[in-house]
């Protein structure tokens, strides 16, 4: 496509002094290069027909600083330490310039929201730099609250301190965990101020601006399906499935009609398998909309998130949701299929066939129903028949006992096969948060629990050594508590950014024991359960 003269002027003049830049990247684009784009190549807030992105070009920061690289994100997109040291990274990364023979882009994409059809969406704060190979893998990078696109519709485009921080810790925290996830390169202070309502109640202040440097093979969701199919525009669709399969699918070798179920099953496949790993570790996305669903598989955009603690299987994080609790944690699996439903739909035009459709659809329950009970029995380090009435008891239990999850199965790992049930009760204790209670009222049906889990345990032929090793393996330690992200927020809204290299440090080895880290293995604190940015966020935290 023909890009006017004028963008070219506009662009060259953020990298005309870039000549000399010491950063080198095996650049690549290929999303920008082989699929439409915009014709229209003003940045002003429109519907963008005919095109799967625009160009923009990102919002230069008046004084950026550098408050956190990931090292080993640096490294797979081939960034040395000098490289991110250099004053080139820190243009890169904020926005401040564009590298040159780059042409950074918003994409177009459509999603429902909370159920309901939102039409025209896009990426109304992210803007994509460019791709990169290295050692074979191509990466995507994309700055999240670099300025507004066509599709920023009412916002402004931009982030704040708070989070961005959030966003970057619980993305490496997340691919740690072993979780699908996009990967978080850096996290950068703008310098300027960013006027927010965090609960969306009619009191909006001025807060620290920042952008965040996004990394994965692709950020294509549901959503740049569902608008093309919506507009009926065959052509760019087509070219779109295309083009992910060619790119990020090459297993599938089919041709014509089959070449695109295929593509189906195996976003199917990739969801499934990512939904049953956020249950693993109880993790509640909190905005689970299909334009927030990777086409990929991969866990995308960190809002309102947030980790069970007192095991309620009802709660959201996001304040957005607090009625409806659509997004509660015991929902996202049946929200993942519903996303499903609403991707086959925007296939549709590209298979044409329902029955087959249902079949994939279909083969989502199966592929869960298959792989959530292993996942169970590997949390409670046992091999026998999945019974669901035993674990049907013990949720209830976790539940009524306001037990902290994480705690729980962690701890369990310490039960012996000679522990009586008393001893077994007492060494998942810590976990309640109101121990007293369980005495009082529950310890019978606890202790009952843990009879029958004894009896279990007794019959597997593994040692209690070897047990406890791999039950450390699937129940992490250490995970990204929501009052922990705030007391990296609040330290670095004084300038203190210790706490997010300690935080980031810490999460790398979240099953590790880490005995000089044990201050971190606690439950929620008292001052946290109802605090903003603890116990409930907006989609702007």
């Amino acid at each position: 496509m023909k890009i006017s003269k004028d963008y070219y002027k506009f662009t060259m003049s953020n990298f005309a002094d870039n000549k000399h830049f010491i950063m080198k990247l095996n650049l690549n684009d290929t999303f920008n290069k082989q699929l439409q784009a915009d014709t229209d190549t003003s940045n002003t807030r429109r519907q963008v027909f005919g095109a799967c992105f625009s160009y923009v070009t990102p919002r230069v920061p008046s004084n950026p600083k550098l408050l956190h690289v990931a090292d080993e994100v640096a490294n797979l997109i081939g960034l040395s330490k000098e490289d991110v040291d250099s004053a080139e990274f820190l243009d890169i990364v904020s926005g401040g310039k564009v590298y040159p023979e780059t042409q950074p882009y918003a994409m177009a994409y459509a999603g429902h929201q909370f159920g309901n059809w939102a039409g025209q969406l896009g990426d109304g704060r992210a803007i994509n730099l460019f791709e990169v190979l290295h050692k074979e893998q191509r990466w995507a990078l994309q700055l999240k609250g670099a300025g507004e696109t066509p599709y920023s519709r009412t916002a402004d485009g931009l982030a704040v301190l708070r989070s961005s921080i959030r966003e970057h810790l619980c993305s490496e925290a997340m691919f740690h965990l072993g979780v699908p996830t996009t990967r978080s390169l850096s996290l950068v202070s703008t310098g300027d101020k960013v006027l927010r309502d965090i609960l969306y109640n009619g009191n909006p202040a001025y807060e620290d601006g920042a952008v965040v440097c996004r990394v994965a093979p692709s950020f294509i969701r549901f959503g740049n399906f569902e608008l093309l199919a919506a507009r009926k525009d065959l052509p760019n669709l087509k070219a779109l499935a295309d083009y992910t399969i060619n790119y990020f699918y090459p297993e599938i070798k089919a041709t014509g009609k089959e070449k695109y179920l295929a593509f189906y099953q195996e976003v199917v496949n990739r969801t499934v398998d990512m939904i049953v790993e956020w249950q693993r570790v109880g993790f509640v996305h909190g905005v689970m909309n299909t334009d927030n669903m990777s086409i990929l598989g991969l866990t995308i955009d960190y809002g309102p998130y947030g980790w069970l603690e007192d095991y309620n299987l009802d709660w959201t994080p996001n304040t957005t949701d607090a009625e409806g609790k659509r997004y509660r944690f015991r929902n996202q699996p049946d929200i993942a299929l519903w996303n499903l439903v609403q991707l086959g739909n925007a296939l549709y035009p590209l298979i044409e066939d329902i029955d087959a459709m249902e079949q994939v659809l279909n083969s989502y329950s199966h592929r869960f129903d298959a792989k959530f009970p292993v996942m169970m029995q590997e949390k409670l380090g046992l091999t026998s028949e999945y019974n669901t009435d035993f674990y049907d008891e013990l949720g209830t239990l976790l539940s009524v006992s306001e037990t902290d999850m994480t705690i729980f199965y962690r701890k369990l790992a310490n039960v012996l096969k000679l522990d009586t049930p008393e001893i077994a009760l007492s060494k998942i204790e810590y976990a309640f948060y109101q121990p007293d209670a369980i005495v009082a009222t529950l310890k019978t049906t606890w202790l009952n629990w843990m009879e029958l889990y004894l009896q279990k345990l007794n019959e597997e032929p593994i040692s209690d050594a070897d047990r406890k090793a791999k039950m450390n393996k699937v129940n992490p330690k250490y995970v990204l508590r929501n009052y922990m992200a705030q007391l990296a927020i609040d330290a670095a809204e004084k300038e203190d950014y210790t706490l997010i290299e300690e935080l980031y440090e810490l999460l790398k080895q979240p099953y590790d024991e880490q005995p000089q880290k044990e201050k971190w293995f606690s439950k929620r604190p008292d001052w946290a359960r109802n605090k903003v940015g603890c116990s409930m966020l907006s989609c702007s935290s």
